[in-house]
């Protein structure tokens, strides 16, 4: 399984979407529908000894770095990989990159590093200077030996729906491999009809302009890992079902800061969501599923429920949620019909079945 650890709660960056804001929605109605706990440290407090021995447990367990901002515990990273062999991934903000001596960044062979597009979207979302000082980092792991995958994980927002221009933009920057994830959903207070209604026109337009480039690409011969279209085309080629992308409550846990394991990151602080500790046997921890509305939907064998929380929290109306889930069947009717031209690449030899393979769980996000 993947384990998202979260290093730390705090973060040198104050990005204007942050999840974090959830917790501070105090009149969000969730304290009566969810027990919380607000008692874990800011900074992890985990024995790694006790990590280690519960990894063990776990013949394919794969460790993600994750905070806030894993980078601010550098301390802690090399505690960790000095003591323990596993796979490592992490997902940061990548300014403290530098930081961290290249023998161990060199280890982490999947980097998801926080670029929302252009340099101006990026500066805009997460603070002036930022992009700069990210792809500057980048170009220096990769002089110092990084040869790992680096995908760009972006955030899309209601009043920036342009997605084809941003995603076009990492991939000029030299980017492979993008996800996204629609910024919607997650906060009761930032629900407004007429916006969300123009914001999902105009982002499935984009979306599938997206796809039209991502096609042509393929008849050069290349498949880029843009997320959302791999891993559903994927299943569409396999005729796969799946669950939740992301594996959350199932195939991926998070650990807290003081050794709780939770279902996924974003409700570490919710014991409705406790799967278990570190002393608990990997394979024995508790399941989650999607609940409600998705179970009905025909699309579910592909979308699997988009996201656990934002599916048990139901912070937004239900004209809002059947809005989001809008994008998705709009994103998933489009693959859909590319299917038949995709095969036929694959049967002319210009592109391959395997090249649409890739790691489930280790973060990107499948269904934005």
């Amino acid at each position: 399984m993947h384990y998202h650890i979260l290093l730390s709660e705090t973060c040198n960056s104050e990005c204007r979407y942050c999840y974090k804001k959830s917790l501070e929605e105090f009149d969000n109605g969730l304290d009566k529908k969810f027990k919380f706990d607000f008692s874990s440290p800011e900074d992890s407090i985990v024995d790694v000894k006790k990590l280690k021995k519960f990894l063990e447990k776990d013949k394919n367990a794969v460790l993600i770095f994750y905070g806030g901002e894993p980078l601010l515990r550098i301390d802690k990273i090399k505690e960790i990989m000095d003591a323990i062999d596993v796979p490592f991934r992490m997902q940061t903000n990548a300014k403290l990159i530098d930081k961290l001596p290249k023998e161990y960044v060199n280890r982490i062979t999947k980097l998801l590093v926080s670029l929302d597009g252009s340099c101006e979207r990026t500066d805009y979302n997460r603070g002036e200077g930022t992009y700069d000082r990210v792809m500057e980092n980048i170009r220096l792991i990769k002089k110092n030996g990084y040869n790992g995958e680096i995908v760009a994980r972006m955030t899309i927002s209601q009043e920036n729906p342009d997605l084809y221009e941003q995603v076009v933009s990492l991939i000029r920057a030299g980017f492979d491999s993008v996800h996204w994830q629609i910024d919607a959903g997650f906060f009761k207070f930032d629900y407004n009809k007429e916006k969300f209604s123009k914001f999902a026109d105009e982002y499935n337009k984009s979306v599938s302009k997206l796809i039209d480039y991502w096609i042509n690409g393929m008849k050069k011969g290349k498949v880029l890992k843009l997320y959302p279209f791999l891993a559903i085309i994927d299943s569409l080629i396999k005729n796969e079902k799946t669950k939740l992308r992301c594996g959350a409550g199932y195939a991926g846990y998070a650990i807290s800061t003081d050794g709780k394991v939770v279902a996924c990151p974003i409700m570490n602080c919710i014991e409705d969501f406790c799967a278990g500790n570190l002393d608990s046997d990997p394979g024995k921890l508790k399941k989650f599923d999607v609940s409600g509305d998705c179970t009905n939907c025909k699309y579910l064998d592909l979308c699997g429920g988009r996201c656990l929380y934002w599916n048990q929290a139901q912070l937004w109306p239900k004209e809002g949620n059947d809005l989001i889930c809008s994008t998705i069947k709009h994103l998933i009717d489009e693959l859909k019909a590319k299917l038949p031209e995709i095969n036929s690449l694959i049967k002319e030899g210009k592109i391959s079945k395997q090249q649409f393979e890739y790691e489930k769980y280790f973060g990107p996000e499948i269904i934005p």
